[in-house]
């Protein structure tokens, strides 16, 4: 066999391969999420939606760009406060990682002075006040590893009778400062 006769059956096989090929792909319905994934519990879970997902809240205060990033855990039927969130206990401010807030300018928090930067934030709640915390571990898991001696800043806050029953926990950035709202309860941090 000569090779220019080679090379004619070479190239006719590769293109009948490649058109097969194209034409199975056609007729082939793509793979879902699904039927891409091993039918085990840790893999289905990949596909629900978090119970308690990440969300964040941004604005300005003054002059100050300001960022909260947290999971949104939900009522669910459960007691929050006293329960739940138990009084005199730090609790991370949201489930899974810390929550954490970022200024890009000094602030005034209640009066007290709060360098620009992004903290841990933490509260501490019992029946009548919360203290809120600014730790200067903004990175950690939960309230596992929560260090007192970290806390930049503390401020003592009052919480009030929601308006309205918020099923999952929010933030929102404020002119007058950060307002956490939860449940039939919210507290707004005073910042300026």
């Amino acid at each position: 066999m000569n090779t220019p006769s080679l090379f004619r059956q070479l190239t006719f096989g590769v293109v009948a391969a490649l058109s097969i090929s194209a034409a199975h792909a056609q007729t082939t319905p793509a793979a879902t999420p699904e039927k891409m994934l091993p039918p085990s519990p840790q893999s289905r879970a990949l596909l629900e939606p978090k119970p308690s997902p990440a969300a964040t809240a941004k604005g300005k205060i003054g002059a100050a760009d300001v960022a909260v990033n947290y999971s949104s855990p939900a009522v669910k039927g459960r007691a929050i406060w006293g329960g739940l969130v138990p009084y005199d206990k730090v609790w991370r401010a949201g489930a899974n990682e810390a929550t954490t807030v970022e200024f890009t300018k000094d602030m005034k928090v209640d009066g007290k002075a709060l360098p620009a930067g992004k903290y841990g934030f933490f509260v501490l709640p019992t029946a009548k006040q919360w203290t809120v915390i600014f730790n200067k571990v903004p990175n950690q898991w939960g309230a596992f590893k929560y260090d007192e001696k970290q806390d930049a800043l503390r401020v003592v806050v009052v919480p009030r009778k929601a308006a309205a029953m918020a099923e999952r926990l929010a933030y929102e950035v404020q002119p007058a400062g950060l307002l956490l709202r939860w449940e039939n309860l919210e507290a707004l941090v005073p910042i300026k």
